[in-house]
């Protein structure tokens, strides 16, 4: 049997324990096992040696007398358990069978009821001895061709035995399906390991604390996008020769150095001015200093100097020169400054060092070097964007420093500590520098060692200074925590950052280092990239052998094949291989080398070593045994919580569980438990952070190890997974307030589920949505924050385009948030199925013809005109963009509401809009690029195809004739009505618009149930007259020449004339009429208040009024062809409803157009949230008119945040282009709130209206009921916006519906 395929257990990196010390080849002990040692000793008796990638799982068959577990096709495990005759002795009995000639052995202990540990019986089979104490070693013996072993077990406080089987010739350990075998002896049970499905028994009781425990949330990072320097520091005096030196003395820096000195700085410049070449020093040093100085034509040379370029006063040596610094002074500061005139241009650079008094300076123990061919960065002041985003002085530092940087890792750390205080400077941008930098280095972009002789100890040194100064500004600048995070994990312990990364990184070195970027290497690439697991072992040690064997492809497919990977399985995975390798013989040498020490990433990860070496370095050990960690000793780190040795016990107990659940639990717990200290400030916050980091990492690996199991899952189940996936990264994220609402969502949905709510999957899909949404938020911050500063420094550093061009995916995929967006989109279809979503939301159902184009946002192209037909498919939709002309269709994954201005937009234009959830679906579109295409819309699904350019003649005849058929569109002249405030009963035609009209035909016509705001407006011809008023004649003039620019087509004039109307003096019969008018109808004053409120009352009447000049407004009016000069603005005011909830009613479902049924949005908060750009869906629900009372959800609320406001007074834009016939003008121009809402996190699980399905109910049927009541007043379709407080509804506007 030996050497058989029995014998298949790998000898890959082991889990060890005590009582099991797991020997390798040579017999060493392994590290794993001393860092659990003695503090982990405990339960360790119970856990045997994980048997790593080759293992043979155990198949368990249940029998009646007899438990079966098969080994392999020949060979099973047959384990009976009977009471020994006339006493209380238990016999077990076990049978190897086919084994014959093996060197099997039984590896057991025995455990007491309400005991972990495990005990040593003293009844004992023959040949039983002893194992270092810890666990009995059983041989069995040959019975035949089968193996046996039987027991008797006579200690009555014995409950059972636990076990593996070894076969000691080999070192090879076998276990049933992951676990330990444990035999109840008292009622005849083997425990066999969890059906597919079922949870694992053993799991840790995670601590009932409220989510929002986890909350992390700082103060806004102000981040504008344009150059941000450093924060300006007070200049010293070599500050101040440097500018000197360039200003005044008009010379060009060729190359230039700063130096420490202690706690001062020498500068070191090579300049140029009129074709003479100097070098000149400066320093703020204090006490006199002489320069012992060199030239050098070849690296490392001191070569002395010609005597005719030597300074006064200077000694000339045998092999340097000495010259004394100057006493000089500069904005009356003192310094000590000296030059040296070249005689060619052929030196190379400069070597130097100090001498003060009797002591010698160098720098950093090396000589100080000024190299000539170290051109200074250019910094690009020169119109360009280049920089812009980024701490662009602080980059062009870093690539100033970056040849010394290269001399070793060493120096690269020592100057980053250097550094630190400057990127802390420069904020947020300034760290985003750094971590780019280090990124670099980690992925190998730059040189780590110039052939610099460096003692590890030493850069172990320069690293603890480095990540000293980062722990301390993770104590002291909460906000950046999380980029500081990320620093740290680039950087690690050993300067080659987190493990579980580097296999991310490392492939695309070994790949880019051996040209082998295409075919099986790739696939494999992007196989690590998704979900790297334990199969990558296999992978890569069968690269090996492949490489060994000199390119035989047998070779590896029979290490693939041996160790259970089939074709099958490599072509299964989320991003499968199809490829076999097939590189060259010369690529050998150095694809061994690179796989060689790539395979030590692998089982670093994937058997926990990364994380094992955090929680000893946390936990506290004592080195024994053999290897290099002998005789070191680590303290464990004060004031860990009750119960977390043994949290972390469990933890490495189950790094190796094929069901990784139990393990993610624990290893978020374990997460959970430490967030209180790295919150705080402890002795050891590092040893923590880099803690929590490996927990993190280890988090990422085991879920991605997991979506194999999840395949066939149940939707609970991978929502389950969703929740802890979304608490990690929630963990890992400052500003995190949205994340945990999300998992308070997804808790709530899987409680819906579990009490069989008919509603959980829509509930479900909404927190998919959001979380979904929160996801490309974050995404979208990494990529401003970290991709200009990956742009620019690596444009500086020379770093390869594809690399930088990749930068903040790859920093995205190396995250939690990569994990939890395969599990949501695997989520996705599932939920929409049972909700009966189908795969298409169809907003404006418009069957057309068009060429199919393909955009990223439709706010790039909205005044763009498109000559043909066109289908767009923009990846983004904002809510509040105008369809561009020539376009027929637009198709989007993006969710906009139904009601959304540009919802509006393509019912009113006939244009087909409609939102795709599937990603096949679009992706097939995005494929038709440039094709003729016929789309058919139904209620709830669209069909397409190919199609002819006939059929597109006859689609464009019935347009032209339905546009013929359309009414002309035009504009009327409103003069002013000599008020300049008027109350409701004076509102007409000629004084506002339709929306102060119809606010003052409600009153008094609806239900008493339903109120109406108290209105005033300032009418007509108001602005007009203020414009013309002599006290604002220098801003008429102003705006006046920049509409002459406007007509010239320079469309940046739109934002110029707004800002130059918020100069407007109000003229004080205004102030007089309108307090009036406000008063006269029982409305607050805002003056009353303060001079101050009423200023920004006005400021806010102002900006209703420029918004006549947005951009979306104009252009929307130039595409009908109305004329701009004649759109009149009055202006609605009203007193703000601080509302609980707002909506928007279409008394026609404007989706399917069916009059019997209304359709509605609501959402939490104010309603601009609705109507505005805000992302996320909101609450909609259809409701018959036949059964007010019988309103349907169709879709729960995913917009993220509400807006909330005190009592206060809005100011309503209400101009003469709104509401005409054929043109919804209405929500192109602005309504302004004199005080700023505030904007909130929602928590949507403590929102009555999704949680009480009475409360629920209620509210819906009123908004229904409302909508109803008002089309009956006007007798036609309306298009109405409301408000609900304290469960009273309120109407701010109706118009009739588009």
């Amino acid at each position: 049997m030996a050497g058989s395929s029995y014998a298949a257990a790998a000898a890959t990196p082991e889990r060890c324990v005590p009582g099991v010390r797991a020997l390798r080849a040579g017999g060493t002990r392994s590290k794993q096992c001393a860092l659990l040692s003695p503090r982990f000793g405990g339960a360790g008796h119970r856990l045997a040696v994980s048997s790593g990638r080759l293992r043979k799982r155990l198949r368990a068959v249940s029998s009646e007398s007899t438990r079966r577990f098969g080994l392999d096709s020949n060979t099973e495990l047959q384990v009976a358990v009977h009471p020994a005759p006339g006493g209380s002795a238990v016999v077990v009995e076990l049978v190897a069978t086919n084994t014959g000639g093996s060197s099997l052995a039984l590896h057991w202990g025995a455990l007491q009821r309400g005991k972990r540990e495990w005990v040593l019986p003293t009844r004992r089979p023959e040949g039983t001895r002893t194992y270092e104490d810890a666990a009995l070693r059983t041989p069995f013996k040959s019975s035949g061709s089968n193996s046996t072993i039987k027991m008797e077990i006579d200690d009555t406080a014995v409950e059972s035995i636990e076990f593996v089987v070894v076969d000691e010739a080999q070192n090879k350990w076998f276990k049933n399906n992951g676990q330990n075998f444990l035999i109840h002896l008292r009622h005849g049970q083997v425990s066999a390991p969890a059906e597919p499905g079922h949870l694992p028994a053993e799991r840790i009781a995670r601590r009932n604390r409220d989510v929002m425990q986890l909350l992390s949330k700082h103060p806004p990072i102000q981040a504008n996008g344009s150059a941000v320097a450093a924060a300006p520091k007070t200049p010293t005096v070599v500050d101040l020769f440097l500018k000197s030196l360039q200003d005044k003395d008009g010379s060009q820096v060729l190359c230039k150095k700063f130096f420490k000195l202690r706690e001062n700085e020498i500068l070191a410049l090579l300049s140029e001015k009129e074709g003479r070449t100097k070098v000149h020093l400066a320093t703020n040093y204090v006490d006199p200093l002489i320069l012992h100085w060199a030239l050098a034509k070849k690296a490392g040379e001191w070569k002395a100097p010609p005597s005719g370029i030597l300074p006064p006063g200077s000694t000339l040596l045998e092999m340097a020169c000495e010259t004394s610094f100057s006493e000089a002074t500069l904005d009356g500061l003192c310094y000590q400054a000296l030059e040296i005139d070249l005689d060619e241009d052929s030196y190379k650079g400069m070597p130097f060092v100090l001498r003060s008094n009797e002591t010698w300076i160098k720098n950093n123990a090396a000589d100080f070097y000024l190299d000539f061919s170290r051109r200074v960065t250019k910094s690009t002041e020169d119109g360009t964007d280049k920089g812009k985003g980024t701490a662009k002085a602080f980059l062009e530092t870093i690539a100033d420093l970056e040849e010394d940087a290269q001399r070793s890792l060493m120096h690269r750390f020592n100057i980053a500590a250097d550094l630190v205080e400057q990127a802390k400077d420069a904020g947020q941008l300034g760290l985003a520098g750094l971590l780019v930098w280090m990124r670099f280095m980690a992925t190998r972009q730059l040189v780590w060692n110039k052939n610099y002789n460096v003692k590890p100890r030493e850069i172990s040194q320069a690293q603890d200074r480095f990540t000293d100064m980062l722990q301390n500004l993770f104590k002291t600048y909460p906000q950046y925590r999380e980029m500081i995070r990320m620093i740290m994990s680039a950087v690690g312990r050993g300067g080659q950052g987190d493990v579980g990364q580097r296999i991310r990184d490392e492939i695309l070195v070994i790949q880019r280092n051996n040209n082998c970027m295409g075919g099986m290497m790739e696939e494999w690439h992007q196989k690590l990239h998704n979900n790297t697991s334990p199969d990558d072992v296999i992978i890569c040690q069968a690269l090996m052998d492949y490489l060994n064997s000199d390119l035989d492809i047998k070779v590896y497919w029979d290490t693939l094949n041996k160790d259970g990977i089939t074709k099958e399985r490599l072509m299964s995975y989320d991003h499968p291989i199809h490829s076999e390798p097939n590189l060259k013989i010369e690529q050998k040498e150095g694809l061994l080398r690179d796989l060689s020490n790539y395979m030590r990433s692998l089982k670093a990860v994937h058997s926990g070593a990364d994380l094992e070496s955090a929680i000893g370095t946390c936990m506290g050990y004592r080195a024994e045994g053999e290897g290099f960690m002998v005789g070191v000793k680590v303290n464990p780190v004060k004031g860990l919580p009750s119960g977390f040795e043994e949290l972390l016990k469990f933890v490495l107990e189950h790094l190796e569980d094929k069901s990784v659940e139990a393990l993610v639990e624990g290893l978020l717990e374990a997460r959970a438990a430490v967030r209180p200290l790295l919150c705080g400030s402890p002795e050891r916050l590092k040893d923590l952070i880099f803690l929590d980091i490996a927990l993190d990492s280890t988090v990422r690996t085991a879920v991605e190890r997991s979506y194999e199991q999840l395949n066939n899952a149940k939707p609970e189940k991978i929502m389950y997974f969703i929740s802890l996936v979304l608490e990690n990264l929630a963990l890992s994220t400052e500003g995190n307030e949205n994340l945990l609402y999300c998992l308070k969502g997804w808790n709530h949905a899987l409680e819906m589920a579990k009490n069989s709510d008919n509603q959980w999957a829509l509930f479900a899909k909404a927190c998919l949505d959001r979380t979904r949404l929160a996801l490309v938020t974050k995404g979208e911050e990494y990529h401003h924050t970290l991709q200009p500063s990956a742009e620019y420094l690596g444009s500086l550093l020379g770093v390869e385009e594809w690399t930088v061009s990749i930068f903040t995916e790859e920093i995205i995929r190396s995250g939690s948030a990569a994990s939890l967006s395969v599990l949501l989109n695997r989520l996705d279809p599932v939920l929409r199925n049972i909700a009966n979503l189908g795969s298409w939301q169809i907003i404006s159902p418009v069957e057309v013809v068009g060429y199919m184009t393909a955009v990223d946002e439709l706010l790039t192209v909205q005044n763009k005109s498109y000559e043909k037909p066109t289908v767009l498919v923009a990846k983004s939709v904002r809510g509040e963009e105008e369809i561009p002309d020539g376009v027929v269709a637009v198709l989007t994954p993006g969710m906009p509401d139904v009601l959304s201005h540009v919802s509006v937009r393509a019912r009113n234009c006939k244009v087909l809009f409609a939102t795709c959830f599937d990603p096949d679906i679009l992706f097939e579109l995005q494929q038709k690029e440039g094709k003729l295409i016929s789309i058919k819309p139904t209620s709830s699904d669209i069909t397409y195809r190919e199609t002819a350019e006939s059929e597109l003649q006859a689609a464009s005849s019935t347009s032209a004739q339905d546009d013929q058929s359309g009414p002309s569109i035009s504009l009327v002249k409103k003069q002013f009505p000599g008020k300049y405030a008027i109350s409701a009963d004076e509102f007409s035609d000629e004084m506002v618009g339709a929306k102060s009209r119809n606010i003052a035909y409600l009153k008094g016509k609806v239900p008493q149930s339903v109120g109406v705001p108290t209105s005033v407006a300032l009418p007509f011809g108001t602005f007009e007259t203020v414009l013309s008023d002599k006290m604002n004649k220098e801003v008429a003039e102003n705006v006046e020449s920049l509409k002459e620019k406007l007509n010239q087509g320079e469309f940046g004039a739109l934002n110029e004339i707004r800002h130059a109307l918020l100069n407007l003096i109000a003229p004080p019969n205004l102030v007089k009429e309108l307090k009036e008018k406000m008063q006269g109808c029982g409305m607050p004053w805002p003056g009353d208040e303060g001079e101050q409120r009423w200023e920004q009352a006005w400021l806010a009447i102002k900006k209703v009024w420029a918004s006549k000049w947005n951009e979306r407004a104009y252009f929307s009016t130039r595409k009908v062809k109305l004329d701009h000069a004649y759109l009149s603005m009055a202006v609605l005011v009203q007193e703000i409803v601080s509302a609980d909830y707002a909506f928007v009613i279409h008394t026609t479902n404007p989706s399917s157009g069916d009059h019997s049924e209304i359709y509605a949005e609501v959402v939490k908060g104010l309603g601009e949230t609705l109507v505005g750009a805000y992302p996320g869906r909101a609450l909609s629900f259809v409701c018959k008119k036949d059964d007010l009372d019988s309103a349907k959800v169709l879709g729960y609320p995913s917009k993220p945040v509400g807006l909330f406001i005190k009592q206060s007074i809005i100011f309503r834009s209400d101009s003469n282009g709104e509401d005409l016939e054929g043109y919804a003008g209405a929500g192109l121009y602005d309504s302004v709130p004199m005080d700023k809402e505030e904007e909130v996190v929602l928590d949507y699980t403590t929102d009555p209206l999704i949680t009480n399905s009475n409360f629920r109910n209620s509210i819906l049927s009123s908004i229904a009921r409302t909508g109803y009541a008002i089309e009956e007043l006007y007798g036609s379709p309306q298009d109405i916006e409301g408000v609900v407080k304290d469960g009273k509804i309120y109407i701010v506007q109706t118009r009739p519906q588009m």
